[in-house]
């Protein structure tokens, strides 16, 4: 099956190398053939597909983009080729925004590199062992920090990843496990905090209205955020797994926390050189300073410090920007600290640059290509396709529309790996809907589009904030995706059902508990499963 990548890519490329096929139209004034139709959808499927079933994502993403191309093009090979290079891969890393994000990577994976060289990881990792002594302990600590920082979801898997990763290692929790809890703390948190970057992006989609308020008073109808949370502390703290998962974390408790061969960062954490010298600050002060830095390096695009409010900056934010310029000045001051306490040389700490780029360039290569996944769909229509399915069903089915929302919401961000680019589609149809009619239907229905483009890019192969918590966990990609998908899943259908509940009675206090009832009985079901199910091979091996 790994082959056969390669194999579609070949056919795709004779295909194209057809005398029969032209590409003659200018590209500003060209609209494809399949635009807008359901072929749009076709090349992140493909990708998504092939990832799953091949186990290899560079290639799986490659054939995708290769047949967004071909469709692009009207199967011409020139026009392939020029609309994947110069309209998608060199387009992607032209943009001001992405190159953004790639750096604040890459200062992030040096400063990591930084941390394990000078002792500090190795010393909190002495400390956590003292204080957590159970698998239990070092999940419930992961999900804390997890949730405190809020800010940003890229900052949050990555933040998050590089402090927990010594602690959960050491309490023997698999690096899928690892990389699940970091993704269930990074989206579902940040879409439910008032002050995140992703608050901001909500609101700016919410035209003629008070977009800050309306999040607000969102938050209680965003179930599948809630009750991933919710889903996720249950499970740890009954003991509960299920799936791919559970498999990963049998291994880990017999000392395997990774089950697949493929490691790909087990090289990286070799070659770190812990220091003796190194104390528990030595990690404390550069992470406490990264939040403090990335806080003000957002406000400060806002225009916080020009007089704007501090909640207004935060909303009118660039995160990408704002992200570099705080993660630079951390650091700097990372840099400093360590050269005042002479637990680093200078040569020494400029050495972790190339080394943290390495780090991050598996990071850096999926997200390139998933960005140009993603322009190949937009250039073919996705959006429009799927707005037109949804404005034409906005009509009649009022109760049952945020449930379908939510549907429509999780396919259309699994499909596209992004929950923003989700939000910008359905919000403003959503709006337009109820605009005038029913205020409180139109807060669920902003709560469903928000909770399913949250689901669909949980799931999603392809989206960068899955790739990001692979990347923190320092986890094999495809294994992270194959072990949350169940979980992802699971709490999607309970959020399905909510969703029906709260279109009929459109409120809060009644549909929020019936959905967390409904999630408590299904872990506590699945535990007597699990139990059942152990009681059961023990009586089999004794026989």
């Amino acid at each position: 099956m790994r082959k056969l990548s390669s194999l579609l890519a070949a056919v795709m490329i004779c295909v194209m190398a057809s005398p029969l096929v032209t590409f003659a139209a200018d590209a500003e004034e060209y609209v494809p053939k399949m635009y807008a139709s359901i072929w749009s959808l076709v090349p992140p499927v493909v990708a998504i597909a092939l990832a799953l079933i091949t186990k290899e994502v560079y290639s799986s993403l490659f054939v995708g983009i290769l047949v967004g191309g071909i469709f692009y093009s009207g199967f011409s090979f020139e026009g392939t080729i020029t609309h994947i290079f110069q309209e998608g891969i060199v387009a992607v890393l032209s943009d001001s925004y992405n190159v953004g994000i790639l750096i604040f990577l890459v200062i992030l994976g040096t400063m990591v590199c930084l941390m394990n060289k000078a002792g500090g990881s190795a010393a909190f990792g002495e400390w956590a062992s003292t204080h957590i002594k159970s698998r239990v302990g070092a999940q419930l600590a992961t999900i804390i920090l997890g949730v405190l920082i809020f800010i940003d979801d890229y900052f949050n898997c990555l933040t998050v990843g590089s402090v927990m990763r010594p602690v959960t290692d050491a309490q023997n929790v698999s690096r899928a496990k690892l990389a699940y809890l970091i993704d269930a703390t990074a989206a579902p948190v940040c879409i439910i905090a008032p002050i995140s970057s992703w608050a901001a992006a909500v609101t700016g989609f919410v035209e003629g209205e008070d977009g800050f308020s309306i999040f607000i008073r969102a938050i209680p109808y965003n179930f599948y955020a809630i009750l991933t949370i919710l889903m996720m502390i249950a499970m740890v703290v009954m003991k509960v797994e299920y799936g791919p998962m559970k498999v990963h974390e049998d291994n880990a408790k017999k000392g395997d926390i990774y089950t697949t061969p493929d490691r790909p960062y087990a090289n990286t954490e070799e070659e770190a050189v812990d220091n003796c010298k190194g104390k528990v600050m030595d990690l404390l002060i550069p992470i406490i300073s990264l939040i403090i830095c990335c806080v003000i390096g957002m406000i400060y695009t806002g225009g916080f410090f020009d007089g704007v409010g501090f909640v207004e900056a935060f909303s009118g934010s660039d995160a990408s920007q704002g992200l570099v310029y705080g993660s630079f000045f951390a650091f700097v001051i990372t840099i400093v600290l360590y050269l005042v306490r002479r637990v680093l040389k200078f040569d020494e700490c400029m050495a972790c640059l190339p080394d943290g780029f390495k780090a991050m360039v598996p990071a850096i290569l999926i997200l390139v290509f998933a960005w140009t996944l993603k322009s190949m769909t937009d250039s073919l229509g996705a959006a429009e396709y799927v707005a037109g399915i949804v404005a034409g069903s906005a009509e009649g089915m009022v109760n049952l529309l945020p449930a379908i929302i939510f549907l429509v919401g999780c396919f259309l961000a699994f499909a596209t790996g992004t929950s923003w680019g989700t939000f910008g589609i359905l919000i403003p149809i959503v709006v337009h809907a109820f605009e005038g009619k029913n205020e409180t239907m139109m807060i669920i229905a902003i709560s469903a589009c928000m909770a399913g483009a949250v689901c669909g890019d949980h799931c999603s192969p392809i989206s960068d904030t899955t790739i990001m918590a692979s990347a923190g966990a320092q986890c094999n990609h495809i294994n992270h995706v194959n072990t949350q998908l169940p979980y992802a899943a699971s709490c999607a259908a309970i959020s399905f059902i909510t969703y029906i509940i709260a279109g009929f009675v459109q409120s809060a206090w009644i549909a929020l508990p019936a959905g967390i009832i409904m999630m408590l009985v299904f872990v506590t079901f699945m535990k007597f499963s699990q139990k059942k199910q152990t009681t059961a091979f023990l009586q089999k091996k004794e026989a």
